[in-house]
C-alpha cells in the first residue's frame, strides 16, 4: 500500500487493522499478509476521511531548535507548535486542535544552527515525497559563506574551479553527490538547490572546497516557499498547496 502511494506503512497498519482494507472484496485484518500481483485493493471511506484529516505544518525554525526529538539539553522544533506562535496571516482556514500534534514528525531536517522552512507532517505520502529514497523535490538555500580570511565579496575572490565543484564533482563519505545547482546571490552568500539531504551536507560541501558557513536559511521545498512567516512562527499547509 505504500508502494502504491496509498499511505504510510503506519496508516497502512493502523487501516489493516481497524478493517478498512479489502483484497479482492474480503476483509484483509491481519497484518504481514502477502498477496498476490494483480490482487485488487480496495480502501474503505473510513480511512480516506481519517487520512484527509492529516494536517502538514511549515514552520519558520530559529537558531537553537533540533528538528527531531531532544538532544544535548536543546528543545525539538515541535515545541513551537503552539497557539502562541501560529502565524496570524495563516490563510488556511484550518484551526488548531491539540490533535494535531499527534504523530506530527519532522519531514527532513535542519541543523541546530540553522534557520528556515521546516515542514512537520501528520501525513506518510508528504513525509515520502519529501525525504523519500526517490523524492526528486528540490531544497533551496541560502548560505552566507566565509572564505578563509575573506569575508565581503568572496564572489570575487572564490575560484571558479571551485564553484564548479560545488555544483558536481564532490562527494560525501565515498558516494558521489548529486549535481546541485550553486551560484551567488550576492558577494557574501550562496544559493544552493539540492535534490538530496546528506546530514550537514551544505556545510560539509563548503568544507571541501574552503568556505566557512556563517549562516544557512532555506527558503523552499518544492513548490512551498517560506514567503513573509517570521522565525519561530508556524502556519498550515493550505489545501490548495502542494509540494
Amino acid at each position: 500500500m505504500s508502494e502504491l502511494g496509498l499511505c504510510s506503512r503506519r496508516e497502512a497498519d493502523e487501516w489493516i487493522e481497524k478493517g478498512w482494507v479489502l483484497v479482492d472484496g474480503e476483509v484483509m485484518d491481519t497484518l504481514g499478509t502477502r498477496i498476490r500481483p494483480g490482487q485488487n485493493i480496495e480502501v474503505l471511506p473510513a480511512a480516506h476521511s481519517a487520512q484527509s484529516q492529516l494536517v502538514t505544518i511549515l514552520l519558520h525554525k530559529p537558531v537553537g531548535y533540533v528538528s527531531g526529538q531532544a538532544e544535548d539539553g536543546y528543545e525539538p522544533a515541535v515545541t513551537l507548535v503552539n497557539p502562541a506562535n501560529h502565524w496570524d496571516e495563516d490563510r488556511s482556514g484550518i484551526r488548531f486542535a491539540p490533535g494535531h500534534l499527534r504523530t506530527l514528525a519532522p519531514a527532513g531536517r535542519l541543523d541546530i544552527d540553522s534557520t528556515g522552512l521546516l515542514v512537520l507532517t501528520q501525513d506518510g505520502r508528504i513525509a515520502k515525497q519529501l525525504i523519500g529514497g526517490h523524492s526528486e523535490v528540490d531544497k533551496e538555500y541560502l548560505v552566507r559563506v566565509q572564505y578563509g580570511e575573506h569575508t565581503v565579496d568572496i564572489d570575487r575572490r572564490f575560484p571558479e574551479e571551485k564553484l564548479a565543484l560545488l555544483r558536481h564533482g564532490l562527494e560525501l563519505d565515498g558516494v558521489p553527490l548529486k549535481t546541485a545547482q550553486v551560484s551567488w546571490q550576492n558577494g557574501e552568500q550562496l544559493r544552493f538547490v539540492l535534490r538530496e539531504g546528506k546530514k550537514r551536507q551544505i556545510r560539509r560541501m563548503c568544507e571541501l572546497v574552503g568556505l566557512d558557513v556563517v549562516g544557512l536559511k532555506r527558503i523552499r521545498m518544492g513548490r512551498v516557499t517560506l514567503g513573509a512567516l517570521p522565525p519561530g512562527q508556524w502556519r498550515y499547509l493550505a489545501p490548495n498547496e502542494s509540494f
